[in-house]
């Protein structure tokens, strides 16, 4: 029992729960809500009554200006409402009775907050029907030109934005822009409205009928225009006024027939709207729809926040500042010297230079860089080619006091080499004058002229044996600038040996020379190379001084080695230690107390200006070797 007690009071409360909750719940939203939809406020009613349709030019454009305008400025939510008074395209007044009933059963009860006339036809319209269809709701005409309002039939619902066509001033820009112009031709169409302003034209442009020919297109079917358009005259300029109905009824919508006539003139085309600035016309002095539509909107606003209309007062606006679409100048070859002052040129294509400056700037900072790169590098080159001839001149003149050095230290053995030949040539000449000299020479007998011959002989050997060591020795002081020539460095070794015997006596060491058959060309200087074989030879000969006489030996090897010749000089001396073998080439390296440490490294540069290289290495039985390799001759 008491279970069942439990069971039906949950129950009895999740029941009460559900019923009284979901009230509340609701009624809590309802609260909620409730002050913020009625805070919203109603939307206002705009009716916009098009003159003669949704497509037609200029008052399409005023309209897709206008609209959005009108909610930009606007503090609560517009609905607009169009209607297009399709009988403006003709002169039937019969075609109005039905419109206006149906105006007036749309709109009877509940008019609408605002009527928006777009046009001239639909301004006429209003005000002829006004007391008919909307005697007091506020009115605004607007996108129409001033001469068309009715300002006397104005009510006090009514306020007018309009434009004020200045055709005089069109025509002056013309003839500015084109100085030789001798016709224009001006575009204009057959409907009610249109009619009317032929006559407006007609007048306000017959004081430059002494000026130009004008040429009128009113009474002409479109096509027959743009027949006559593709054949002006030269020195011809086209006027577009506007074109909603042609002579032979047909209507034109949109901008199509002036694209159609633009691409088939010969000649530029003007007009006094810019709606109609979108690149089939030159340009001119026109009307900006954008601030015209500005102020309208800036006026319907006040009207629509209560003020009456009538109070509202707007002037009409006037021809902005001429502008010119630079594709059509350049079309028809007019310069920009001719515009009026203050003039706009718009859709103008940048020139080379203005579209790629920073392009053209950036390579020609990069020409400039690399000329003044190149201006260095060959203001380096030249630099080192000069310093390379002034270290070749210094090199070539510190070999040749190097050479003097060395014929220093082979003074004696030249001494001796010079000694043997002329005591020979003394002896030989004693012996000679002992025989002529006795006191009875038998000139006649063979013995004697034997023995004389065979002393003119050794004479005239000796000479030349003496002669040779003065011209070897010449040779090696004489200061002559580097010059390469093809030579064999087998023919520069044995020449070097040579001079070398007498060297090898006074010094007493022993010269082993392993020539190559093979011919060895190369491109180099005779003395320079002989140079480098004699500092080496010496400095063998100095390191094995201290060695004993049987193993005081310099070998001399000549060999080809690849695209090389190869030339090596060895001792039988201490060697070199290890870690100095990189050094021996560097000025003033010695390892003699009294050395001054500049023959092995004049050896290097001499061997190095033969696009050559040279190495010291030790040998495996003692002593060191010194390797050349010179490039062969191509």
């Amino acid at each position: 029992m008491a279970m069942r007690f439990c069971l039906f009071s949950l129950s009895w409360r999740s029941f009460c729960r559900r019923t009284f909750a979901a009230p509340l719940v609701v009624a809590l939203l309802l609260a909620t809500l409730g002050p913020g939809r009625a805070a919203d406020p109603e939307p206002k009613r705009v009716l916009m009554l098009q003159s003669f349709g949704l497509r037609f030019k200029p008052w399409t454009d005023f309209a897709e200006f206008l609209r959005p305008q009108m909610i930009k400025q606007s503090k609560v939510p517009i609905d607009f409402q169009d209607h297009s008074l399709l009988s403006a395209r003709v002169d039937d007044d019969k075609a109005l009775a039905p419109f206006i009933g149906y105006l007036q059963a749309l709109y009877g009860a509940k008019p609408p907050d605002l009527i928006v006339a777009l046009g001239a036809p639909a301004a006429e319209f209003v005000q002829r029907y006004r007391a008919q269809l909307f005697p007091k709701t506020p009115m605004m005409f607007t996108s129409v030109e001033a001469r068309r309002v009715q300002y006397d039939k104005l009510t006090e619902y009514d306020t007018v934005a309009a434009a004020a066509h200045n055709f005089p001033a069109a025509i002056e820009t013309i003839l500015k822009v084109l100085p030789d112009t001798k016709v224009i031709a001006v575009v204009n169409g057959a409907s009610p409205n249109e009619t009317f302003w032929q006559g407006v034209l007609e007048r306000e442009l017959a004081p430059f009928s002494g000026r130009v020919e004008l040429r009128w297109y009113n009474k002409l079917s479109f096509e027959d225009i743009l027949k006559d358009a593709a054949h002006l005259p030269p020195h011809s300029a086209i006027f577009w006024h506007l074109m909603s109905v042609d002579a032979a009824g047909v209507t034109h919508e949109g901008a199509a027939a002036l694209h159609r006539l633009s691409a088939a003139a010969n000649a530029p085309i003007f007009s006094y709207l810019d709606g109609f600035f979108d690149g089939s016309i030159v340009g001119g002095s026109m009307h900006s729809t954008e601030k015209g539509m500005t102020i309208a909107a800036a006026a319907a606003i006040r009207i629509l926040n209560g003020e009456k209309a009538g109070d509202v007062k707007v002037a009409p606006s006037q021809f902005e500042l001429p502008r010119f679409d630079w594709r059509q100048m350049q079309r028809f070859g007019i310069s920009d010297s001719h515009l009026p002052p203050g003039s706009t040129v718009y859709f103008r294509e940048p020139s080379v230079w203005e579209r790629y400056l920073w392009l053209i700037a950036s390579v020609v900072a990069v020409f400039l860089i690399q000329a003044g790169l190149i201006a260095i590098l060959l203001r380096e080159h030249r630099r080192r080619q000069f310093a390379e001839v002034q270290s070749r001149q210094r090199m070539t003149e510190l070999a040749h006091v190097n050479r003097f050095a060395t014929a220093g230290e082979l003074t004696a053995s030249i001494a001796h080499e010079i000694n043997q030949p002329l005591g020979s040539i003394l002896t030989n000449a004693e012996t000679a004058a002992a025989i002529l000299q006795s006191q009875r020479p038998d000139i006649a007998a063979l013995s004697d002229v034997v023995e004389l011959r065979e002393i003119v002989n050794d004479i005239l050997q000796d000479d030349r044996r003496a002669t040779e060591v003065i011209r070897r020795m010449r040779s090696l002081l004489k200061k002559a600038p580097f010059e390469l020539k093809q030579l064999d460095l087998n023919e520069v070794v044995q020449e070097t040996v040579r001079f070398l015997l007498a060297l090898t006596v006074s010094r007493k060491f022993e010269m082993v020379n392993v020539i190559t058959p093979d011919a060895l060309p190369i491109l180099g200087d005779r003395i320079q190379l002989q140079q480098v074989i004699l500092n080496l030879v010496l400095n063998g000969v100095e390191a094995m001084k201290d060695t004993s006489h049987e193993s005081r030996t310099i070998s001399i090897r000549t060999a080809r080695v690849d695209q090389f010749a190869e030339l090596s000089v060895s001792d039988r001396g201490p060697g070199i230690p290890e870690d100095k073998l990189k050094q021996v080439f560097e000025p003033f390296y010695s390892s003699k107390a009294e050395g001054m440490g500049m023959g092995l490294s004049i050896a290097r540069t001499i061997i190095e200006a033969h696009n050559g290289f040279i190495s010291a290495s030790n040998r495996e039985h003692g002593g060191a070797s010194f390797t050349i390799r010179l490039p062969f001759v191509a």
